[in-house]
């Protein structure tokens, strides 16, 4: 009998210590959760949400391939995709935010914070090695504010916490603000072209104010089928082959410089309704179409030509309308002047920039 009692009271005592060492750990695991802004496995994100008080939210999601869409609209950016995964990841807490700021603080992540939350896949039964029947769950949520005064960290907030922190990105010499953007166009991928030769049907390209620079390359499995002046619709003679494949691989990767949407509507208007100077329409092997609408920009400082004449236009850069019309752009000559040849460009023995037509590129 007294040996059941000890036996008794031995299990009511490590069932307390049980107790007293679940509540410490949940404790801990709690605090824990409110300074754990980091995540620890990024391949598991699939959408991340940002959002301000200006009204400003973007959204970036992970498709089955692999690839992030920005407000369930246009490919994301993949080089700011990975720089926010990458700062998702490493990002620190190195100190709770000092008593005597405690109130600034608050405040100002209560006006001016970044809302993110975090969307990851998870198990409903991840055990010893096994995981069962996965799922998307939102896994944090907190609030990016703004820089500390020596701009080296952020202050940060993590949702149903009242203890804020001051964050930092290791080996960052700087704070993380503006990778933590709820502005559109910075996640917006910058893709013109980004076809290859073998994906390639037909390239039209067309100057409306010299149609004798003007041709369409037809292609057959990435083997070149013809090149037709469109002025007189007629094959090229003494055709340089080797040009023309050049020029085709050129589309393999072209991006633009910058959005313009926002321009002045007015300047914007006046650029759209001149001429444009070259209209290149591309058709890939699935009959989707791609149509870039380029315009001369102003040579607003001057620049003058190897002979020193003054430029009537922009020598470094041109304006553009790409992704059916939706977005106003400019695009660097620098990157872009693989695929803009003038006719006579291909033809056997052009090469030397005094042999240009005039006006070329």
């Amino acid at each position: 009998m007294k040996k059941n009692r000890y036996i008794v009271i031995l299990v009511i005592l490590l069932a307390v210590v049980a107790l007293v060492l679940v509540f410490t750990n949940s404790s801990n695991t709690f605090r824990r959760s409110m300074s754990d802004f980091a995540v620890a496995d990024t391949s598991t994100v699939t959408k991340i949400f940002m959002s301000d008080k200006n009204n400003n939210s973007v959204k970036l999601t992970r498709t089955q391939t692999g690839n992030w869409v920005l407000n369930d609209a246009y490919p994301a950016l993949k080089f700011n995709i990975d720089m926010m995964l990458k700062t998702m990841s490493d990002i620190q807490v190195k100190a709770p935010v000092a008593v005597a700021a405690y109130n600034t603080i608050v405040k100002h992540l209560a006006v001016n914070g970044v809302k993110v939350e975090v969307y990851q896949v998870v198990y409903r039964i991840d055990f010893l090695g096994l995981r069962w029947f996965p799922h998307e769950k939102l896994t944090k949520v907190y609030y990016i504010g703004g820089a500390t005064p020596d701009n080296q960290a952020n202050y940060a907030l993590m949702e149903n916490s009242e203890e804020p922190y001051v964050i930092y990105l290791p080996g960052l010499r700087g704070f993380v603000t503006p990778r933590y953007s709820t502005i559109e166009k910075y996640w917006r991928d910058l893709t013109v072209f980004r076809t290859n030769i073998e994906e390639i049907r037909t390239v039209k390209f067309d100057v409306p104010d010299n149609p004798d620079y003007s041709f369409e390359v037809a292609l057959d499995k990435g083997r070149l089928k013809s090149f037709i002046s469109l002025s007189d619709n007629k094959p090229m003679p003494d055709l340089d082959t080797l040009k023309v494949l050049n020029f085709l691989s050129g589309f393999r990767s072209l991006n633009f410089e910058a959005f313009l949407n926002d321009m002045d509507k007015h300047t914007r208007d006046s650029v759209l309704s001149s001429h444009p100077f070259i209209i290149i329409t591309l058709t890939d092997t699935l009959n989707k179409t791609w149509v870039v609408k380029t315009y001369h920009k102003p040579n607003l400082f001057g620049q003058k030509d190897y002979q020193g004449r003054i430029l009537p236009y922009d020598p470094d850069r041109l304006y553009a309308m790409v992704n059916d019309g939706k977005d106003f752009v400019l695009i660097q000559y620098f990157s872009f002047n693989k695929i803009l040849r003038p006719k006579p460009y291909f033809k056997k023995g052009f090469k030397s920039p005094e042999e240009k037509p005039e006006g070329a590129f």
